[in-house]
């Protein structure tokens, strides 16, 4: 049918131009934020592609949601402002009978989404903390970037470290200054390594001093020595066996039935359930008069996404604490979503037709 095939291929193609836009500019803040980690030492710098590549994947499900919902706002929006809407209207054609079209062309995304949120995030989760963990866990002195001063994670130990040119695993020109509230310490050494002992990283420096001040008594103590191990990073966790609930499988979820794990499971199930009811959504947010020059319909899709998407995310961490059943915070969130669409969706055909009614008792009159 001529009506169909309009509508979906309109529909098709705000879809595919919404997504290339959201996705460039997802990409380009993610590629941003990961270069800003790799300079500060937290990954790797030749991983950042590859992160990269698992990052937009974990988010891929929230674009497609989010480029299906202004595709249908877009292309029913301008069916409105053209008067084809009217055309339509006058043919005949209810506002509900958009649905079935708008449902046809939507499935395949939804269920992209639906594989998205169920496999592929807990595995690029996975991925990434494997990807980290490698980093973190390597034993030479590329972990710490050499000429330049860094901190520990608990301000209490700055390090500077100079990279041996004729061996990358061994580092020169050590300098260490720990302040603790009674003391400070100040160690150098000719050379050191990157160690990994157990779950800590540990500097082993060979053939120095250490000078430390007692800042009470201003006592002050030398001591030289031929081996020494200071600790310049935080404790590394094992991904694997700590593994947090959003890089563990479904099926883990489910065969654990813990709050914490429940609360992921729902927001899983909301990226689907939030993506078909924004569909519903948009045929009903869509609706505008031709006659008004400014166009609001737009702003407010974008509002109801991020109000819908912060209430998923409020569910998870209702389920998470314990606060509310997984069960009932979905039919609360997403049942509440639905019947709200279906409420607009058919204060819109009665509206319509209600109007309709009118404009043709006026022109019956007016014979």
């Amino acid at each position: 049918m001529l009506f169909d095939s309009t509508l979906r291929r309109e529909l098709a193609r705000n879809f595919g131009a919404t997504l290339v836009v959201i996705l460039t500019i997802v990409l380009t803040m993610m590629l941003i934020r990961t270069i800003g980690q790799a300079a500060v030492g937290q990954v790797a710098p030749h991983d950042v592609a590859l992160l990269l590549g698992y990052v937009a994947l974990g988010h891929l499900s929230t674009m497609l949601a989010l480029s299906l919902f202004i595709a249908v706002v877009a292309t029913l929006t301008r069916m409105y402002r053209d008067s084809e809407m009217s055309i339509w209207f006058a043919s005949g054609v209810s506002l509900t009978r958009f649905v079935r079209p708008i449902l046809r062309t939507s499935w395949p995304v939804l269920l992209v989404i639906a594989l998205l949120a169920m496999f592929v995030w807990p595995w690029q989760n996975q991925k990434s903390a494997e990807l980290k963990e490698r980093y973190e866990r390597r034993s030479d002195l590329s972990r710490v970037a050499p000429g330049q001063f860094q901190t520990s994670s608990d301000g209490t130990r700055t390090f500077f470290i100079e990279r041996d040119a004729t061996d990358a695993s061994i580092g020169r020109n050590v300098f260490i200054l720990a302040t603790q509230p009674e003391s400070e310490s100040v160690t150098s050494a000719r050379s050191g390594r990157v160690e990994v002992v157990g779950d800590d990283r540990f500097l082993e420096l060979t053939r120095g001093q250490r000078n430390e001040q007692n800042l009470k008594t201003g006592e002050k103590t030398l001591a030289r020595f031929e081996t020494f191990q200071q600790l310049v990073g935080e404790r590394i966790l094992s991904s694997i066996d700590d593994l947090p609930p959003k890089a563990r499988s479904t099926f883990e979820l489910l065969t654990d039935p813990t709050p914490r794990h429940q609360g992921e499971l729902a927001w899983r199930l909301g990226l689907l359930f939030g993506g078909a009811n924004l569909v519903l959504l948009g045929v009903g947010l869509s609706a505008s008069n031709p006659r008004r020059a400014s166009n609001w319909n737009l702003l407010f899709a974008l509002l109801a996404f991020v109000v819908y998407y912060n209430m998923i995310n409020l569910t998870q961490a209702w389920v998470a604490s314990g606060k509310v059943g997984m069960g009932a915070a979905l039919f609360g969130a997403h049942g509440g979503a639905l019947v709200l669409a279906l409420a607009l969706l058919w204060w819109r055909e009665h509206r319509n037709s209600r109007f309709g009614r009118r404009a043709t008792a006026a022109g019956a009159s007016t014979r």
